[in-house]
């Protein structure tokens, strides 16, 4: 692999993780999904902003207790991320920092015998969006020359340039991260069948997501189906990224009427002879 193709992918998992952390945040404070539209689509397919979240004033997770997630999976697994990347920043400040403490550019360690829990975290108290970014500059080479004081004086260079082991440490944690992330979010490589049938011909559906593009859902039944969406290369109905919301609202009808036509269970009265 070459160095650039290390670069580009590097970023390109960082920026993935820093995307998506908001969703996976709002994933720790809902029940996991276990019907269609899966919460962590639905939520970004409404309109509105009823539940827009501004991840930097949020506290790192390290930083909060958790009194009652209401879905374990995504709190350890944003947990285990936090880690990943902290540790990561942590390992690469080591080798190449030569910033001083006060200055804004330099990753802060933990240091235990700080007087409060904010200032003991270290850098981790920014949060996981400035680690990703911070990062991404080492990636980069960003801060690698030297620097011009006020009497003109050149200065070392704040970082020096990343060794090469350590980008592909770097590429090796950053992509592990992100897949922790889309996994959570059932956003990675994967084809899952949907306990609801299609509305208009009760074939099997299926969801198909990926890292790289919109999730898409298909209609088993092939080019018979009625559905007012075009058919893809295998013949099959194909809902993409815009349609959704329009199945999403049909199969929410389809449960509507048959919860309404379903005779209510009546107790048994046996009468004496």
């Amino acid at each position: 692999m070459s160095y650039a193709q290390a670069v580009h992918e590097t970023v390109r998992a960082l920026r993935t993780i820093r995307g998506r952390w908001a969703d996976l945040l709002l994933a720790i404070e809902t029940p996991p999904a276990d019907h269609w539209p899966p919460r962590q689509l639905a939520h970004t397919m409404r309109e509105g902003d009823d539940e827009q979240l501004v991840v930097e004033d949020r506290a790192p997770l390290v930083l909060r207790e958790h009194p009652a997630p209401l879905n374990l999976g995504a709190l350890d697994t944003a947990r285990a991320v936090e880690r990943l990347v902290f540790d990561l920043a942590d390992t690469l400040a080591a080798v190449v920092q030569h910033t001083e403490q006060d200055d804004p550019r330099a990753w802060l360690s933990p240091d235990p015998s700080a007087p409060d829990s904010r200032r003991a975290a270290g850098s981790r108290a920014h949060g996981l969006h400035w680690a990703c970014v911070w990062i991404e500059g080492r990636v980069q080479d960003e801060d690698t020359e030297p620097e011009h004081e006020l009497d003109g004086t050149l200065a070392p260079p704040p970082y020096e340039v990343l060794p090469l082991h350590l980008l592909h440490e770097a590429r090796r944690t950053a992509r592990i991260a992100e897949a922790r992330v889309l996994r959570a979010l059932g956003l990675d490589q994967r084809e899952t069948p949907l306990p609801e049938p299609c509305p208009w011909c009760v074939g099997e559906l299926t969801l198909h997501t990926s890292p790289d593009t919109p999730p898409t859902i298909t209609c088993g039944t092939g080019p018979s189906c009625t559905a007012p969406v075009p058919l893809n290369e295998r013949g099959l109905r194909l809902w993409g990224w815009a349609a959704l919301p329009d199945l999403a609202a049909a199969l929410s009808e389809n449960t509507r009427l048959a919860q309404l036509s379903t005779p209510k269970c009546r107790p048994t009265i046996n009468v004496g002879t």
